[in-house]
């Protein structure tokens, strides 16, 4: 079979692995959105939440891989604004943008005013959301990286097939990551701060990309690794610091 054929080189196996580990990587920020988005929901709720927000996800990209000459043609001016040109791509990424950063500092400002939105069940700083909303949520938010994330994979192999079962195969894998990302976010309030301000920067970067201003993922991603890293230090040390004052409470334990 023809689409098959990709399978006898070893270009196309370097070029599918390479695809899938991209994939993933630039699927780090959609794991985060929408973590913190189902982390809204009962605990009953979550797990199909999550499910079906990287469904999204994954049949996005396939349609928009399926779409490859309307994805491409995105690429094309549309008009100019004070000399510059302005594409779908650009207007789409600029939307997207403006959307994550503004859920994302509203994310921020709920969790540092607890009570606000107390739904009356012991549960503060948690907003009334409905499942439906969420997911309408995520799935605005999956146009706008899945479009970026389709557009790379373009780019980089020319092969439909490859690119399907690697946007595939990346889900997966986000999809097994995803619940147990979610619920150390849930558990750890300062690396949900820390997320989110993660999420405000690539609102940023989206914003600047559709303004013709390209900075590279992979600083942001450095940085967020190593604020990760000192945070899980913060963490370990204050655990540490807590079993101290409980084991001097114990019986027998120094006062």
């Amino acid at each position: 079979m023809e689409w098959l054929a990709w399978m006898s080189t070893p270009e196309g196996w370097i070029a599918l692995i390479t695809l899938v580990a991209l994939e993933i990587v630039l699927g780090v920020d959609n794991i985060i959105f929408i973590s913190i988005l189902v982390g809204r929901l009962p605990p009953e709720q979550r797990n199909m939440g999550r499910r079906l927000g990287l469904g999204f996800a994954m049949v996005t990209r396939i349609l928009l891989l399926l779409s490859i000459t309307w994805v491409m043609q995105l690429t094309s001016p549309l008009f100019s604004v004070l000399g510059k040109e302005v594409t779908g791509r650009d207007l789409i990424l600029i939307g997207g943008g403006l959307f994550l950063l503004w859920k994302s500092v509203h994310e921020i400002h709920q969790s540092m005013t607890p009570g606000e939105d107390d739904d009356g069940d012991g549960v503060v700083g948690k907003a009334r959301v409905s499942f439906a909303g969420i997911i309408v949520q995520i799935a605005i938010i999956d146009i706008v990286f899945s479009l970026d994330s389709v557009i790379t994979a373009v780019g980089m192999v020319g092969d439909i097939a490859i690119m399907i079962i690697a946007v595939v195969a990346s889900v997966g894998v986000m999809m097994f990551a995803a619940r147990p990302i979610g619920e150390f976010v849930d558990n750890n309030p300062t690396i949900k701060i820390l997320a989110l301000s993660f999420l405000v920067v690539v609102g940023i970067l989206l914003i600047a990309e559709g303004f013709g201003q390209h900075i590279p993922k992979g600083y942001v991603y450095f940085g967020m690794a190593f604020s990760f890293a000192v945070e899980m230090l913060n963490i370990h040390m204050r655990r540490s610091q807590e079993r101290v004052k409980l084991a001097k409470h114990m019986p027998g334990g120094e006062e």
